[in-house]
């Protein structure tokens, strides 16, 4: 081959394989992405059944490790790396297209955009887990019931104190709650304040700061469910891809 023949022909090749190389890393540094999974979902005629099984749903259940004051405290004493939980609930926009939310206790109860509820954790990193058996449990009217149940706390105070009233309430016993009350279903086992790990000076710190010094004994047998109770539930897996 002559050389300005084999000039050109290197220069396209060069030039095929960098195209093929460009579109190789999009494809793969984005198919895991939230934004691109869910435009999978809603647009695709073809769209596998393991593709729509890794996609949100109404009703999964998401963590995130928070970056409150009080989520080291969380980590040392439910020995869990996860502090912040909420129910993702799906909506359709005018444009037939899913959009994702999160329900969430913090101050107040709001319901945030999926996107800015993972940008709001530590890394944007988040975990969301499923009813092992949830397309036969979590039936259009039950998911329904669970949403009529939560509207009752919406814009209520973030319970600092972990009580079990509901006149304030904290993440994760807004979504036991929901669970139990619109879907007849414990989510994590409910634990007395004083099972958890509560010795470290980071603990005791907050713990003072909020009920005093001496802490009183009653405090020590309340009622409290945990992120790590609620994710680490048997009647729960994790959803894969994210």
């Amino acid at each position: 081959m002559k050389p300005t023949k084999l000039l050109i022909f290197s220069s396209l090749m060069i030039v095929f394989f960098s195209f093929i190389g460009i579109t190789y890393y999009q494809k793969n540094t984005s198919k895991n992405t939230f934004e691109n999974l869910s435009k999978v979902a809603i647009q695709s005629k073809n769209i596998s059944k393991n593709q729509l099984k890794n996609t949100p749903q109404n009703g999964d259940i998401i963590f995130q490790i928070s970056v409150s004051g009080q989520g080291k405290a969380i980590q040392l004493a439910t020995k869990s790396v996860y502090t912040h939980c909420g129910i993702i609930y799906t909506e359709k926009n005018k444009k037939n297209e899913t959009e994702y939310f999160v329900f969430e206790a913090i101050q107040p109860v709001v319901v945030t955009p999926l996107q800015e509820w993972i940008n709001r954790g530590d890394k944007n990193h988040f975990v969301i887990k499923r009813l092992k058996n949830a397309s036969q449990i979590l039936t259009n009217e039950v998911l329904s019931n669970m949403k009529d149940y939560g509207k009752q706390f919406l814009n209520k105070d973030y319970d600092i104190y972990f009580g079990w009233s509901d006149e304030r309430i904290y993440c994760s016993e807004l979504v036991w709650k929901i669970y139990k009350n619109g879907a007849n279903i414990e989510v994590g086992k409910l634990e007395k304040l004083k099972s958890f790990d509560l010795s470290s000076k980071e603990v005791k710190k907050i713990m003072h700061q909020r009920y005093g010094n001496p802490i009183p004994a009653k405090i020590y047998e309340q009622d409290v469910i945990s992120p790590a109770s609620i994710f680490d539930s048997p009647l729960l897996e994790v959803v894969p891809n994210n």
